[in-house]
């Protein structure tokens, strides 16, 4: 259990504004189950009390916090997790530098369609602190392109691309995995992201080594 807490795959240390709104997720929902639960238990316990006087009407109970509760807290889960979602994705919304990410039993190739660089095995070179737009299919079977720090997850599907934005906030080298069954050889399924600063992002765009 504590190996999830590792913080290279942790979704709860983002470094980009992709992997905040799935942090920030996360966090409103574990605040809110939890007070939820909270009340939950304090009406149980309301219910066991022997003597407590005026608990209401059956049809209170029943519409109050049976229906009308549930179907606000929902309702407002699914607005804000639209929302959410939309910034999350993010892909389209602006100027970003587009890479491809073509998945395969069980490694990664990434291509720089817009500039003139070589395909890279398993290491995507970005530039940091600006947004990058990843198009993602696969070879073969479904994968799933996943970089914890960076952004959610998104299947890579044979004959299809989903794109996906992400962005670094500082230099540095961010893990990923194919996040999905694709065969006894998945675990090994891994790639790594490095961020580049300006001036090291330009000295890659003439070729020279990151």
């Amino acid at each position: 259990m504590l190996a999830g807490c590792e913080e290279k795959l942790s979704t709860l240390h983002p470094a980009g504004p992709a992997a905040a709104a799935v942090a920030e997720l996360w966090w409103v929902m574990l605040a809110g189950g939890t007070l939820i639960f909270l009340f939950v238990m304090a009406l149980l316990a309301l219910a066991f009390r022997r003597n407590g006087g005026g608990g209401g009407s059956a049809r209170t109970w029943i519409v109050g916090l049976g229906l009308i509760f549930p179907v606000t807290v929902l309702a407002a889960l699914l607005f804000w997790g639209l929302a959410l979602g939309e910034r999350h994705l993010g892909a389209g919304q602006g100027p970003a530098t587009l890479v491809q990410a073509e998945a395969r039993q069980w490694a990664w190739t990434f291509r720089y369609p817009s500039l003139g660089l070589p395909p890279a095995e398993d290491v995507l070179t970005i530039p940091a602190g600006q947004p990058v737009d990843v198009e993602i299919t696969s070879t073969d079977v479904i994968h799933s392109f996943w970089v914890p720090r960076l952004a959610g997850k998104l299947d890579a599907i044979p004959g299809h691309v989903n794109v996906l934005r992400l962005q670094a906030d500082a230099p540095g080298e961010y893990h990923g995995l194919g996040a999905e069954f694709s065969g006894e050889g998945y675990l090994h399924s891994r790639f790594t992201v490095r961020a580049l600063a300006p001036a090291d992002w330009n000295a890659f765009l003439t070729g020279a080594p990151p």
